[in-house]
């Protein structure tokens, strides 16, 4: 008897499950889900594609549903009430906090007296920011993204330059559609020179419309022009071209070709050298009949392509994007250790959720004949059906009298006891899936406030729940200081008004706090240290901000507490200047 494969890799906390290793190799059940069976799916990408195929079962109740087609018809009659979508949500919620704010380093000292021009541009950017937020509806797309990555491990944002609108649109992609090109020697880490978004669309019979393949793939590669009949001369832009009329190469603007290396460099408005590198966009179809067998994503027929065209009729085959780098975002639900891709919140407590699915559907099962015992008749006479000939079934029903024979009797099985043990068998299970996934039970909400001993009782208990979001936080923390980045460069690229030029300032995402927050405290703090001259007011209103306090910005709120302190300063009595006591009338005198 041969032993079956042992698999390790990012998803082998599924590899309990017969439907997840069934096939040689440890690959997923066929019937998991045909599509990731199809010969233009990378087979690396199979385990994965399974695994978010899985959890999004567990997350719509319907794991049942899902055995059942794997071949496990217990799965039919299994219980499932949401305890998986309610672990997501409350990770969600802690995640994001109360609240998301984007602040651009340096901005809160912008209304400083010094009139400091780096703090007053960073000023400038943040508001730029905060109004391309508000246009976008950031909040609303990152909560759709981020409830992928906590449940699945992985999200994905497309960044977009929309002329029409003059602003850089914001879309999210299911992880499912997500295919980087990573190169074996390079470090999971690093960001991926080549990326492809695809999925099948279906068969249309009705419309006589085949089932294909749409990729779009953005990548990296040197900067390439039209040859025309010469070679242009070294330092020669298109501009030079256009003025001569010599009809060499045919160059974007601001390009340069350097004669003895052969390559054409650029200058990005965001950067102070050239470079050689540009994103490519290629938006294409092909039907399934065009693939032959061992045809994988990376090396689709380009001979058999149906490319795409933009609103302006340019074909988008190998589009110059003007962009040094890809527009896309991958987030990672966890903290990356030599893998690209993350793990999901609900991976440490899969089995327990199935553990806690089989015991509610036993207690379901005890509920019934509580409900409706089981009721044994000895000397009772029962009904003839006249048509039939056959005695008629006892039904039980309030009211109902038997009428027994001498020494007749009627024995009910009482299964209330096993029903309060399994009742408390699923609460010990519950509380053991909050446990492993971190998720304690004052967060859930299912803690009673009068059975908190103490604050400082409260605060133990939800240190897990702290180390977990800082863990989740700390996974993002790079990732969105990019996409903000990226904004910046798409809006200089696409010369939109107002946006500055040069190199990009750092901004981060600042999450609101996750769990409540002694606000009276905080704000003594803040007194007592902004008055004992140990924090700056910039400082303090932040921690203000930070311990939600309805602050939307902080450079304005430190505008009007020094407006503030002018207004209600006693006549003849002004700020002190550095080095300066109130009220002295020469530096001597200080």
């Amino acid at each position: 008897m041969g032993l079956r494969t042992f698999v390790s890799d990012a998803w082998s906390w599924l590899n309990y499950k017969p439907m997840m290793t069934a096939a040689n190799g440890g690959q997923p059940h066929w019937s998991l889900a045909p599509q990731v069976q199809a010969t233009w799916v990378p087979r690396d990408d199979l385990r994965r594609l399974a695994a978010y195929k899985i959890l999004a079962a567990y997350d719509g109740n319907q794991a049942g549903e899902l055995a059942v087609l794997t071949g496990n018809d217990a799965g039919a009659e299994r219980r499932e009430f949401g305890d998986a979508a309610v672990f997501v949500d409350t990770a969600l919620a802690h995640l994001l906090g109360k609240s998301q704010q984007i602040v651009v380093a340096g901005a809160e000292h912008a209304g400083a007296e010094d009139h400091d021009p780096q703090a007053q541009t960073a000023a400038a950017v943040q508001l730029l920011l905060r109004g391309w937020a508000e246009k976008e509806l950031l909040p609303l797309r990152m909560q759709a993204a981020e409830r992928k990555a906590v449940l699945l491990g992985d999200a994905v944002y497309l960044l977009a330059w929309d002329p029409a609108k003059g602003r850089v649109r914001l879309r999210t992609f299911d992880p499912g559609f997500y295919f980087p090109v990573l190169d074996e020697d390079a470090d999971p880490g690093d960001y991926p020179r080549r990326v492809h978004l695809a999925w099948e669309i279906p068969e249309d019979a009705e419309r006589g419309i085949k089932a294909r393949i749409r990729r779009i793939t953005y990548e990296l590669g040197p900067i390439t022009a039209a040859t025309r009949s010469t070679t242009p001369d070294a330092g020669r832009t298109d501009r030079d071209l256009v003025a001569d009329g010599t009809g060499g190469w045919l160059l974007e603007t601001g390009d340069v070709f350097l004669a003895d290396r052969g390559d054409i460099e650029r200058t990005y408005p965001w950067a102070d050298r050239p470079s050689s590198t540009t994103c490519y966009l290629t938006d294409a179809e092909w039907t399934l009949d065009d693939l032959r067998h061992g045809q994988s994503l990376d090396d689709l027929p380009m001979d058999k392509a149906r490319f795409r065209t933009r609103s302006d009729g340019e074909v988008l085959h190998r589009l110059d994007l003007r962009l040094d780098f890809l527009p896309i975002i991958h987030i990672s639900n966890s903290v990356a250790d030599g893998e690209h891709f993350g793990q999901s919140s609900l991976a440490p407590v899969m089995q327990v959720l199935d553990e806690l699915a089989e015991t509610d559907t036993d207690s379901a099962r005890a509920s019934a004949t509580t409900g409706a015992p089981i009721i044994g008749l000895a000397g009772a006479r029962a009904e003839v059906d006249r048509v039939t000939g056959r005695p008629r079934p006892l039904t039980v029903e309030p009211g109902t009298i038997f009428q027994l024979a001498d020494g007749g009797r009627m024995d009910v099985l009482d299964t209330s006891g096993q029903l309060a043990e399994l009742r408390a068998r699923v609460e010990e299970i519950r509380e053991r899936a909050a446990v492993n996934a971190r998720l304690p039970a004052v967060s859930l909400g299912t803690v009673n406030p009068s059975d908190v001993p103490s604050g400082y009782a409260l605060q133990l208990s939800l240190g897990p729940l702290d180390s977990l979001v800082d863990a989740m936080r700390l996974a993002r923390a790079h990732k969105y200081g990019l996409l903000f980045k990226m904004v910046q460069r798409l809006h200089q690229a696409g010369q939109a008004e107002g946006w500055p030029a040069g190199e990009n300032l750092p901004v981060r995402l600042a999450f609101g706090p996750h769990t409540p927050t002694d606000r009276s405290a905080v704000l003594d703090e803040v007194v007592r240290g902004v008055g004992a001259d140990v924090l700056s007011l910039e400082t303090g209103v932040r921690m203000l901000q930070d311990a939600g306090y309805p602050i939307e910005d902080a450079r304005e709120e430190v505008q009007r507490i020094a407006v503030r302190r002018v207004e209600t300063a006693p006549a003849g009595i002004r700020s002190a200047e550095p080095g300066e006591e109130q009220g002295a009338t020469s530096p001597e005198e200080a």
